[in-house]
């Protein structure tokens, strides 16, 4: 067994020797500027861009070089990865802490391989699925199925939270343009009963079907929505016969929805292989397929799956979510960046930072490595963006000239969906614009210069100049795709999927459990005991107790 081995079989990878090269060459360069790299190198462009799936990356403007990456990409093979990638399409149990399979690519697989969990092929199972859900969308699109009052129906209501909310949400919104305009889409998640609230006021019950999206069809926002979703229908002009024609769901407990009061035929699966935050690809998508048609989700599925087929076939060096991931490891284990910017510059694409949040942080948010020993490194990036151009008059400000390294995804369509004016060019200049102020930056000397230029007197230039100095040499990677299709979102979503996967590989972690969601659910069922008039749990804490107390006597407050 290799030294850098514990256990049953993670890696120290602080003990690689790629790991030790990578910690002296970050050292080095410190010392580097990205102008120098790109005076240095004419070319560099060409040397750092790929392209595949329809994506492009383009990830001259960070703080490497050619040792950099040769490094990294031995990391990457001394910490196994491509048996990592090998084990996730064989539908390996990688999943190691709840015995699992994560054959999220089962979903998109358009080929004929057999996909197999425990030694059965999935492909019949997940083939039937697509089925159903077209043969569903047909029948909700073409006004065959109908509500109570015969009338056909112009709204979906998708209750659900997490993937099963943040996944679909951001996918009907980045297509957008491709909405029939026959139904649209509401999404509820907080349990916060406000938003379920302003959501039904919109809509009839006599023409809304609502989608209830859960595995368990147990989880407690969900289920609180979804009842009272029933109770709104009910009150409204709905029957108890009537339910079935206007609720249908996504679950794996199929008593559950049954005694709902939802028919057998209208239930759709989940498995136990699939994470929430990676079952958008399944019926979980059964919002997106009503929105733009199940010709567009197999589309979706197509982009996502020619992305699937790029991370499993190409080299290294040329495999875009490893290069994806590999500069994430650089600026989070070796350059000291604590988070993680995604910036798309597409309207449509404004839920992307969200879902991404959820996607990353809630996979490689870990503390100990596949064999439950504490990891010494960093794992996982705080993530956080927003759409730009806005983030340009708010936050870029820390980007530009604040003391923190923030690496940054520029993310922006060649081709509009909207061409006003000149609105892209505008929204391309400023996109571009900022990942090359970011890199380049501004010198005392020019700022000095500039305001000589602008008639300020030498006095006061000398005053200003600090204050414009920029010292650029913050990194970023310009992904770009022709246009926002069904077929480009696919890609793209998968393209991060694989990234992160690829992250908590090397980082030895289970990038497919999430255990430190558990905990809050556990405390907040005694803290509802308590606020519903139990007696209070003695081994609640003061802070707690107080502010239950606070909660129990609102009314006696002023």
């Amino acid at each position: 067994m290799d030294s850098a081995q514990q256990h049953t079989g993670s890696i120290d990878i602080t003990k690689l020797d790629a790991w030790h090269q990578l910690e002296q060459h970050a050292q080095e360069m410190k010392q580097v500027h990205m102008r120098d790299l790109f005076s240095q190198n004419p070319n560099r462009l060409q040397e750092y861009f790929i392209s595949s799936a329809g994506i492009q990356l383009d990830y001259s403007k960070n703080l490497l070089n050619r040792q950099t990456m040769d490094y990294l990409l031995e990391l990457a093979r001394q910490a196994r990865l491509p048996e990592a990638i090998d084990a996730m399409f064989r539908g390996e149990a990688i999943n190691r802490s709840e015995q699992r399979p994560a054959l999220h690519v089962a979903l998109r697989n358009m080929s004929h391989r057999p996909m197999l969990v425990n030694g059965v092929d999935v492909m019949p199972e997940v083939r039937a699925t697509l089925t159903q859900m077209e043969h569903f969308t047909w029948r909700i699109r073409s006004t065959q199925w109908r509500g109570f009052s015969n009338r056909p129906f112009k709204d979906i209501v998708s209750i659900g939270i997490g993937g099963s909310f943040l996944g679909p949400k951001l996918v009907s919104a980045s297509l957008r343009p491709y909405w029939t305009n026959v139904l649209n889409c509401h999404y509820v998640a907080n349990i916060d009963g406000s938003h379920i609230t302003e959501v039904l006021k919109h809509v009839d019950p006599a023409t809304t079907l609502f989608i209830v999206q859960s595995k368990s069809f147990s989880t407690q926002e969900t289920l609180e929505n979804t009842k009272v979703a029933r109770n709104w229908f009910l009150q409204n002009g709905g029957t108890e016969e009537s339910i079935n024609r206007h609720f249908v769901a996504v679950t794996a407990n199929r008593a559950a929805a049954i005694e709902f009061g939802i028919a057998e035929e209208n239930i759709f699966p989940m498995w136990d292989w699939v994470g929430g935050r990676y079952s958008l690809w399944s019926a979980i998508g059964l919002p997106v397929a009503l929105t733009i048609g199940m010709d567009g989700f197999r589309a979706l599925l197509s982009g996502a799956y020619a992305m699937d087929e790029h991370f499993r076939t190409a080299p290294l060096h040329k495999n875009l979510p490893l290069i994806l991931a590999l500069l994430g490891i650089w600026y989070t284990n070796f350059l000291g960046a604590d988070s993680h910017a995604i910036l798309p510059y597409d309207h449509y694409l404004r839920g992307l930072p969200a879902h991404l949040q959820q996607l990353d942080m809630e996979s490689n948010g870990k503390r100990v490595n596949q064999d439950g020993v504490p990891v010494s490194y960093q794992t996982g990036p705080i993530i956080w963006g927003g759409a730009g151009a806005n983030g340009q008059h708010a936050y870029h400000q820390l980007l530009h000239q604040g003391t923190r390294l923030a690496p940054a995804d520029f993310i922006i369509p060649l081709h509009t969906h909207n061409p006003v004016a000149h609105h892209h060019e505008i929204l391309f200049a400023n996109c571009l614009s900022q990942t090359q102020a970011l890199m380049w930056g501004k010198t005392y000397e020019e700022a000095y210069a500039e305001l000589i230029a602008q008639g300020k007197s030498e006095e006061e230039a000398k005053r200003l100049a600090p204050h414009k100095v920029i010292p650029g040499n913050k990194p970023s990677n310009t992904i770009l795709f022709h246009k926002a299709t069904p077929r480009a979102i696919g890609a793209l979503i998968a393209l991060y999927e694989h990234k992160v996967f690829a992250q908590g590989a090397i980082w030895q972690i289970n990038s497919f459990d999430q255990w430190g969601v558990e905990l809050g659910k556990q405390l907040g069922n005694k803290i509802l005991d308590t606020l519903l008039g139990q007696p209070q749990d003695g081994t609640m804490d003061s802070s707690t107790r107080g502010l239950i107390d606070l909660f129990l006597h609102k009314d006696e407050l002023s």
